[in-house]
């Protein structure tokens, strides 16, 4: 907490605000430059000057005097200077109130100038900080109340990130009271460069002749253009990469960016001692999306720096960087200094939320609101559960608040994917406002008796809060879930936050459920035990950690071991985030690449032998083949769904329909990894699942286990999928996507598309009949919109045999065996290494059989 003695210190300064300090006299040319660009920069920014202040400044280009240019720019702009730093030729430095009120608003942003005396004719970039506006996210827990202010210091274009050297000059501040009350903040400034400091700078890129080092290494172009990089995101997975030397250390990436498109970008690093990127050397960070801003990355390579990767999104976009510069944290190089400023907060405005579904029920939404710049509301920096830092929207129902400052402002409401999202103003004045939200719908699931969920969401790790609290309880993540229409939320304790997370297990659907929206916690073995050979996700657990101890360090580290002890309590059990591993080809099995009808979107399955090095559907390729004791101890699949919709589709798709040619019958279910993969929302993968009402969860995961199901990101539909009497096949259809007013769905056979139907994408439910295709052979057939929806497969058998759909395939799953051991072998315990050499042997065999009665 901010002790007495500084509050005191803090009233006395403001108490005794004197009248800055004044320069007698620069040239004023350049003065009467930076002054314009400083005019242009509030102008930008929404914050500015009186009419009569931008009149006298530009008068003062008329002026002959230098001393009297001097003397008016003072006049003009000290009024509006929150503080004052003197920086003395013989390095000593001064901070001090300025002539500006200390009045804030809560919620709201104030724009103030900073006066910068440079007596040193330093020419660093001068850092503005304060221990009050250090974000609350992963800080301490006994450092929320401090952490009370928002900072913003704009330095972008048309102002120059460096100091001028003149003696005069002004900054800009923008801050942010996230509470109510009367507080004292301390405002800190470090500047480089002052006799006797060394230099903090490590790297500084700018981009006026070329890229300076940075090249594209993946799914992006780069051009160095009109003084900035831009880059160019062709695909999912972009990436551009810099050498640089460094030694080890705190440190800090810094660039002045822009991005079209909001999402996450990563910074990755590599050593002299570690040559290559993995997960464990990377650092996220939020993207804004249409305006420039300053992005900072703190990470701390251990040995001497090499190289860094920046990761602009994870989809085809733009960004343009204006310059770059890495630097050491914790101030090292910089002569701090500051002083301790106390503001008075006037109180905002309070908005009551009235929250209706479609039918008049009461219901939870989403709303992402904004100011007029542009800024999100609330701060996210400034956020605490149950609403989410890394997102731009906060979840809202029936008498619920929040407060917001005087002004106008646009929120975004939606209920979930099957919600029309609208767009509406808000103004707030004085007095208490109310905000009605009704939610329109274009389709209504549950209503026709399928139910959503999402079988991957986490309450602690990657994206969420460690610190101040070990993630988040499960009162937070049901209004997540209800916001977002998600009927079941799956909320898997993992690595991170294990043993506190744990204590939310019950082996039922939680207290907090408000049916029909169910919450119920389980496991994804992942951080530990046999997770290096693909993560696991268990569902419908009884017992949540296996014997042998109460924590993660005991676990098998083959995954047939895990599934044999989760499927021995009736565990439902399936993959996470299926793709990861399996993107990087290193070889190719001979294929059937028979021809693709006309209108198709992707000739699957493909050939490809994936490299099997990573954390997705590997191992999956050897338990598939597995049955194992049930609870009765008669034999169950190992592996009972497929998880699918949150890496590429091609991929997930493509080792899916290799399995079901080979007879092996998974089904798909729809998946988030929230907030790992993502963190925009839950429920961005999704699977339906037929069941009756009133739900109940263990009805739902087991008819997910049967299949009765699709798999969909919500914004189209494929219910009801059958086989008529006369062999053919009937669906009905909806989807809702103004972008693509008319979309294609595909008849799928033994994974190749056979015949399609058109579907306009205006909300409504239509009828699709395929007419009966030709089939031969006992084969599996299922529909599709790529890269949306996919039902799961409708067995046709032929003569009472077995699907063996491709020999190929067999071939295909027989080679990735192999690959898998080769990545794998490592990972396992010795003492499971004979269980691992008999599991895969076991796979081997089952796909030579399936290969031979294929050819036959």
């Amino acid at each position: 907490m901010i002790c007495r003695a500084l509050m005191m210190c803090a009233i006395s300064l403001s108490a005794l605000r004197a009248e800055p300090p004044q320069i007698e006299r620069v040239d004023a040319q350049p003065l009467l430059l930076l002054t314009d660009r400083l005019v242009e920069a509030l102008d930008v920014i929404g914050a500015p000057l009186d009419a009569p202040v931008k009149a006298r400044l530009l008068a003062l280009k008329q002026e002959a005097d230098d001393a009297a240019v001097t003397r008016g720019v003072q006049a003009a702009l000290d009024p509006r200077c929150l503080v004052v730093m003197e920086a003395d030729a013989d390095g000593k430095v001064r901070v001090t109130p300025g002539a500006a009120r200390p009045v804030l608003e809560e919620n709201g942003w104030r724009t103030f100038l900073v006066k910068v005396v440079n007596r040193a004719g330093v020419r660093s970039r001068l850092r503005i900080d304060s221990p009050n506006a250090r974000p609350i996210p992963h800080g301490p827990a006994d450092e929320i109340e401090e952490r009370w202010l928002a900072m913003s210091v704009f330095d972008g274009r048309p102002l120059d990130a460096q100091l001028s050297g003149l003696e005069l000059e002004y900054r800009i501040l923008q801050l942010h009271a996230a509470r109510g009350t009367d507080a004292t903040a301390r405002i800190e400034f470090g500047i480089a460069g002052l006799p006797g400091q060394p230099p903090p700078s490590i790297k500084k890129w700018t981009f006026a002749k070329d890229a300076a080092g940075w090249r594209a290494a993946h799914d992006c172009t780069v051009e160095a253009r009109d003084g900035a990089l831009h880059i160019t995101a062709t695909g999912n997975d972009p990436y551009l990469s810099a050498p640089v030397e460094a030694g080890g250390g705190r440190m800090i990436l810094r660039f002045w960016a822009r991005s079209d498109e909001p999402g996450f970008g990563q910074i990755f690093w590599t050593t002299k001692e570690l040559p290559t990127t993995d997960g464990g050397r990377q650092k996220t960070f939020q993207l804004a999306a249409d305006r420039e801003q300053l992005y900072e990355v703190a990470f701390e390579p251990k040995g001497r720096l090499a190289s860094l990767r920046l990761d602009p999104n994870g989809a085809p976009g733009h960004m343009q960087i204006d310059r770059m510069e890495l630097e050491y944290a914790e101030g090292e190089g910089f002569a701090w200094h500051g002083a301790p400023i106390a503001f008075r907060v006037t109180p905002s405005t309070e908005v009551r939320f009235a929250v209706r579904d479609a039918d008049g029920t009461p219901c939870m939404a989403a709303f992402e609101i904004r100011d007029e710049r542009g800024r999100v509301y609330p701060t996210q920096t400034k956020r605490v559960a149950p609403d989410f830092f890394f997102q731009t929207q906060i979840y809202r129902e029936s008498r619920e608040t929040i407060r917001l400052p005087r002004g106008r402002y646009t929120v975004r409401c939606s209920h979930g994917p099957e919600s029309v999202p609208e767009t509406r103003e808000l103004v707030v004045g004085e007095e208490a406002v109310k905000f009605s939200y009704e939610a329109k719908r274009w389709i209504d699931p549950a209503k026709l008796g399928w139910w959503s969920g999402d079988h991957h969401i986490h309450a602690a790790g990657c994206l969420h809060y460690e610190s101040p609290t070990q993630g988040v309880s499960p009162r937070d993540m049901i209004r997540h879930t209800m916001g977002e229409d998600l009927k079941v939320g799956c909320c898997l304790t993992w690595g991170p936050c294990f043993d506190f997370q744990k204590q939310f297990f019950s082996g039922r659907v939680d207290d907090v459920s408000r049916p029909p929206y169910l919450l119920r916690y389980d496991v994804e073995v992942s951080g530990f035990g046999s997770h290096q050979s693909g993560h696991l996700n268990l569902l419908n657990l009884l017992d949540q950690i296996p014997p042998g101890g109460e924590s993660i360090q005991h676990w098998p580290t083959l995954g047939l071991n895990t599934l044999r002890w989760a499927k021995k309590q009736g565990a439902v059990t399936g993959t996470a985030h299926s793709g990861a591993g399996l993107t990087r080809a290193v070889g190719r099995t001979p294929g059937e690449d028979g021809p693709t009808p006309p209108g198709a979107s992707r000739a699957l399955p493909n050939f490809e032998l994936p490299a099997y090095d990573g954390i997705g559907a590997n191992e999956f390729i050897v338990d598939v083949t597995h049955t194992v004791p049930g609870p009765d101890g008669r034999p169950v699949r190992a592996v009972d769904f497929f998880s699918t919709m949150d890496t590429t589709r091609e991929v997930e798709w493509n080792m899916w329909y290799h399995a079901l040619n080979c007879g092996l019958p998974i089904v798909a279910s729809g998946e988030t990894d929230f907030p790992c993969i993502s963190g925009e929302r839950v429920g961005i993968g999704r699977v339906y699942v037929k069941a009756d009402a009133p739900l109940r969860f263990e009805q739902w995961v087991e008819n997910l286990r049967l299949g009765r199901s699709y798999v969909s990101d919500g914004t189209a539909h494929l219910l009801d999928f059958e086989r008529k009497d006369d062999g053919s096949f009937a669906l009905k259809a909806a989807a809702f996507q103004p972008d693509a007013p008319m979309l294609s769905v595909e008849l799928i056979v033994n994974g190749r598309p056979v015949a399609a139907g058109d579907l306009k994408a205006d909300g409504e439910l239509r009828e699709i009949v395929f007419d009966r295709p030709a089939i031969s052979k006992s084969s599996w057939v299922a529909a599709r919109v790529f890269p949306s929806t996919h039902t799961n497969p409708i067995e046709v058998l032929v003569d009472g045999k077995p699907i063996r759909a491709s020999r190929a395939s067999a071939e295909w799953c027989l080679a990735g065996v192999d690959q898998c051991w080769k990545q794998k072998a490592q990972t396992y315990a010795e003492a499971e290494r004979a269980d691992a050499e008999a599991a895969y042997e076991h796979a081997r065999e089952y796909y030579r059989r399936v290969a031979d009665e294929a050819a036959q």
